[in-house]
């Protein structure tokens, strides 16, 4: 029997009429992040400032240790920051409970990780309505949900496979339709393609960049791949703990 599938919406969830409005969707006001390891403490951000803009793509790049990763956690809520202001769609992560600041990721962000964190034992289908089943969306409205957003990533005919069935690049495909499946405001990738091969990377980098010119969606990347940076509209640099440049780029439509 045919599974109808629901198509993906056009419309954003409701949100507060100056979140809307906002032209900036993140920012960080003079951030700082420390990390004690009982011997030495480590300020992995001294004092970022930086802003993302509604529906641009963005690369994150500098090497090891510079505090790329740091910097997406603290953005995203996942770490508490130390000093300055973390704002996305113009409320201050801070002001936030922490039950607030899980159902604000929840509801407005999306996740995508270089390991993918696909549940094995789970079909692909099943991996990307997890999220909206743990937000308790009724079974039958994630389920379409979930398969709408595998049809948008190519991954339609592939819903009832496990993880061990797909390809590394298929793999991160599912992971950004679970990424997507709530319609997010932002999504924040880190090392998206570290774990791919080259033909498998630039396939899920043209992916992203076409879900950010075709839907609007806004992309947060830490990447160590130039490839994937400069298929993005602006490089922010990071050199221990500090963003020592930007450039943006005019990238090929």
């Amino acid at each position: 029997m045919a599974v109808a599938v629901e198509q993906w919406p056009e419309t954003r969830p409701s949100v507060p009429p100056e979140a809307v409005a906002a032209e900036v969707i993140v920012e960080a006001r003079v951030v700082d992040k420390r990390y004690d390891t009982g011997e030495v403490q480590v300020r992995a951000l001294r004092g970022v400032s930086l802003s993302v803009e509604r529906g641009e793509m963005v690369a994150i790049m500098g090497p090891s240790g510079s505090g790329k990763t740091t910097l997406l956690n603290c953005l995203s809520g996942l770490d508490r920051i130390d000093g300055g202001e973390v704002l996305i769609e113009g409320v201050s992560l801070g002001s936030m409970s922490d039950v607030a600041r899980t159902d604000y990721r929840a509801r407005r962000m999306g996740f995508v990780f270089q390991f993918y964190n696909l549940m094995p034992v789970l079909s692909a289908v099943e991996n990307v309505e997890l999220p909206l089943l743990v937000a308790r969306v009724p079974a039958k409205e994630a389920r379409r949900k979930a398969l709408a957003a595998l049809e948008m990533v190519g991954l339609g005919e592939r819903a009832a496979h496990v993880p061990d069935e797909l390809s590394g690049g298929q793999r991160q495909r599912a992971t950004i339709a679970r990424a997507l499946v709530n319609d997010p405001a932002i999504v924040w990738a880190d090392e998206p393609t570290g774990d791919l091969d080259s033909e498998n990377a630039e396939e899920v980098v043209a992916l992203m960049r076409r879900l950010n010119r075709e839907r609007g969606l806004t992309f947060l990347i830490v990447t160590h791949d130039i490839s994937v940076g400069r298929a993005t509209d602006r490089i922010v640099r990071m050199v221990d703990g500090l963003i020592v440049d930007e450039e943006r780029l005019e990238v090929r439509q």
